[in-house]
């Protein structure tokens, strides 16, 4: 194994240095006062860093994200321990539209578009918190377009009847019309053609790297995040697993094995990978 990619075997908590963005120090998230979700997961963000949430359905990517967002009480959720420190406050007890307000936009899985309105007309509701004035709303506006070509082509298109690919770009986009330091993007490729995958995921790159925003994105797709991410944390059951450099996990044996299906021996089979995730080969 790497050594730029571990085991994780204590969660103590990430410490807050200079350059995270975001620190999640051992948070604990219980639904309905009884059902424990995540279970001492940390995990860190460097100013400008894209970072990759990791692992199967159900392993607790969109909640980490949502405790992130503070959107947990609308399920019946709570961060019930550890810490959320983003631009070196503690913010798990600040409300959603404080944290938009301080740069935090949460990208929900499944895209959210106001299906009514049109394209051009939901990513202006994502300045709506902004008072800056119309031109440079305008302007941020332009920015969109230029990024996501097809919207401009769309902008007049009731957003209900546009293809999931454009209503990803379109909810993208409404984040971006925020001015946002950070983006949590849940699922990006979710039900999308390989082909648009690549290429929403090339658009996210390029804001992260000429726009300078800051990217926690969580995803199934381990391929496709792993290529554009620079560090990734694997979950399993509501922990964290491994973490390390992107390349690293990359070229890691256990995560081609388990979640590329590949191994040096070639690719595995799905009874093998079942047999593969009965070890616990993460934790053994």
């Amino acid at each position: 194994m790497s050594s730029s990619a571990k085991v994780v075997e204590d969660t103590a908590g990430v410490p807050v240095g200079a350059g995270n963005l975001l620190s999640v120090n051992n948070i604990e998230v219980i639904y309905d006062h009884v059902i424990l979700v995540l279970k001492g997961v940390s995990l860190a963000v460097q100013t400008g860093q894209i970072v990759a949430i990791l692992g199967a359905n159900g392993a607790g990517k969109t909640t980490t994200l949502k405790a992130i967002s503070n959107l947990l009480h609308a399920e019946r959720g709570e961060v019930t321990k550890g810490s959320i420190i983003y631009d070196n406050e503690k913010v798990e007890a600040s409300s959603p539209s404080d944290l938009v307000k301080r740069g935090v936009i949460q990208v929900m899985e499944g895209r959210h578009c106001f299906e009514h309105l049109t394209i051009e007309e939901n990513l202006l509701t994502g300045a709506f918190t902004r008072t800056d004035g119309s031109s440079a709303i305008n302007l941020s506006l332009e920015k969109v377009y230029n990024y996501f070509p097809r919207l401009r082509e769309r902008r007049t298109s009731q957003a209900g009847y546009t293809s999931g690919g454009e209503q990803q770009m379109c909810a993208i986009g409404r984040a971006l019309m925020s001015n946002p330091r950070m983006i949590l993007l849940d699922e990006p490729s979710m039900g999308l053609a390989p082909q648009l995958v690549e290429e929403i995921f090339e658009i996210v790159n390029a804001l992260n790297k000429k726009e300078g925003v800051s990217i926690l994105l969580a995803e199934q797709n381990t391929n496709i995040a792993l290529k554009y991410a620079d560090y990734g944390y694997i979950l399993e059951n509501g922990r964290v697993v491994m973490d390390g450099e992107a390349k690293s996990l990359r070229e890691n044996e256990d995560v081609k094995e388990f979640y590329l299906g590949l191994s040096s021996t070639g690719r595995k089979s799905f009874r093998d990978v079942k047999h593969y995730r009965r070890r616990k080969r993460w934790l053994g």
